[in-house]
């Protein structure tokens, strides 16, 4: 006991020492692409996020089933107890968890409604909040009840309206396997919508990217009506001045659009998919046509990157220092919690044809883990505590949380990450190996698995989600075998 303490300490030691070698460590905090089904190889939406929050935290995953309330019930959703009335039935949904975290959690519901955000900083200075706002039970809101991505931004609209958010800015996005929509909000009551063309890509980084509106394409945008009037009265737009009106501009906090943090990171992302060649300094698109269709494999590979083959790699290829810890911050960086990119498609029953491949901390070093929509277990490794007992402890959690355990997978990567860390440009390159040919296996048996399920199981619901459980059980598993 006293041993396994002793390690328990110097692991998170060990953990801010490295973490503190990071100079920007302040502002900047996920990044995410959305690609339309029309710009992707096998027809799926493609839908990549890293998630990043700084200091100690840990994931947890979980499979929330579907649930039935009577009628009457209704649900709190923050601390000053503003309620809403409950729905009679809520979705069945994997949630990755991050407890005492507001605004980190992502969501895959069973109609294969994916959920995720950015942080990203508005100019607002006096917002309208009313019974105490919205925060962390907006995306959760959505996950429960939406069964499409545009259902998804309604209900978060409504909610905004009605509440107003609590948060300075955020952008959230909400993909089914039809479309993706990106969902700009600022603190209180005002947000903007867009759909992702099918036949493009869009980057973000930690900076609103949705920028000429147009409400009444309701086909394509929605959003608060009064975008443009409150905008000009708070002196944010000037229509003598600015010209046509960008949300971008009007809303977004000015030092968060000139960032290189911001910049650079959407620049990167952005050429490395793209058919034209952007330099730094161009004005970006809100959506591009990719050079070639779009693959679950580009994605994740761009969720690994550290500026390699550009000029802003200051490491040398890594035999100068870790590329995690310069002042170029890195679209995979020391504060990656989990990525994913969730592969949402429409020609599959939704229990076999999402599925959210999740690196379970690091994505330059660690393997995307496939797990499936219709998942009806998750192994005891990749969860603290009973699914019963999570919300209970979101916030309110019990004394030991970050207490390091590697019998937890979130632990057994963390550690794994940090001993990389120590001689990056030596250690790493394997285990990117490892991880790489861990996913191309699966990729490939992903293949003729889903060819079975459909000639066995195409029309019983049940089976399929039995033969899904039984992959995403053995994959996860696998992974946890890789680097012992």
């Amino acid at each position: 006991m006293l041993r396994k303490s002793i390690y328990s300490a110097l692991a998170i030691l060990i953990h801010f020492s490295l973490t503190s070698q990071q100079p920007c460590l302040t502002h900047f905090n996920c990044f995410t692409v959305i690609a339309g089904r029309n710009a992707t190889s096998d027809g799926s939406v493609l839908f990549a996020h890293n998630e990043d929050d700084y200091g100690t935290r840990i994931v947890n995953w979980y499979r929330v089933e579907r649930k039935i309330y009577s009628a009457g019930e209704n649900l709190i959703i923050n601390d000053s107890g503003a309620i809403i009335s409950q729905a009679d039935e809520t979705n069945a949904y994997l949630w990755l968890d991050m407890p005492e975290m507001e605004f980190s959690d992502s969501y895959m519901n069973e109609y294969g409604v994916v959920i995720a955000s950015d942080q990203c900083d508005s100019r607002e200075d006096d917002p309208e909040i009313t019974e105490g706002g919205i925060g962390y039970w907006l995306r959760r809101i959505i996950a429960e009840r939406a069964r499409s991505a545009k259902e998804g931004v309604k209900i978060g609209g409504e909610l905004i309206t009605r509440f107003g958010y609590t948060y300075s800015g955020r952008s959230y996005f909400i993909a089914d396997p039809n479309e993706a929509w990106i969902m700009n909000v600022v603190q209180g009551k005002h947000w903007v919508a867009q759909r992702v063309p099918d036949d493009r890509v869009a980057v973000v980084p930690n900076y609103y990217t949705i920028s000429q509106v147009n409400l009444s394409d309701t086909a394509n945008f929605l959003g608060s009506s009064d975008l443009i009037g409150y905008a000009t009265a708070k002196g944010w737009y000037d229509p003598g001045k600015d010209g046509e009106f960008s949300f971008r501009e009007a809303y977004s906090a000015p030092d968060k659009l000139i960032h290189k943090s911001n910049i650079s990171r959407r620049w990167k992302g952005i050429n490395a998919l793209s058919m034209y060649e952007y330099k730094r300094e161009d004005e970006f698109p809100f959506a591009f046509l990719p050079r070639q269709k779009v693959s679950l494999k580009d994605l994740m590979n761009l969720l690994r990157d550290h500026y390699e083959g550009t000029p802003l790699d200051l490491t040398n290829g890594y035999k100068s220092g870790n590329p995690h810890f310069t002042e170029n911050d890195p679209i995979c960086s020391p504060t990656t919690q989990y990525g994913f990119v969730a592969q949402l498609r429409n020609y599959l029953p939704a229990d076999l044809g999402v599925v959210l491949w999740i690196a379970p901390y690091r994505p330059c070093i660690h393997p995307f883990i496939p797990w499936y929509c219709g998942v009806e277990e998750i192994p005891q490794a990749y969860q603290k505590y009973p699914v019963a007992e999570a919300l209970d402890h979101h916030f309110k959690p019990p004394e030991g949380l970050y207490t390091v355990d590697e019998t937890l997978a979130y632990w057994y990567f963390h550690s794994h990450a940090d001993g990389i860390d120590k001689e990056f440009g030596e250690l790493s390159g394997k285990s990117r190996r490892d991880s790489e040919a861990f996913e191309n296996k699966y990729i490939r048996k992903q293949a003729v698995f889903e060819k079975d399920v459909l000639f066995n199981d195409k029309n019983d619901p049940d089976a399929i989600r039995r033969e899904v459980t039984g992959f995403t059980l053995q994959a996860s598993t696998e992974a946890l075998k890789l680097f012992k």
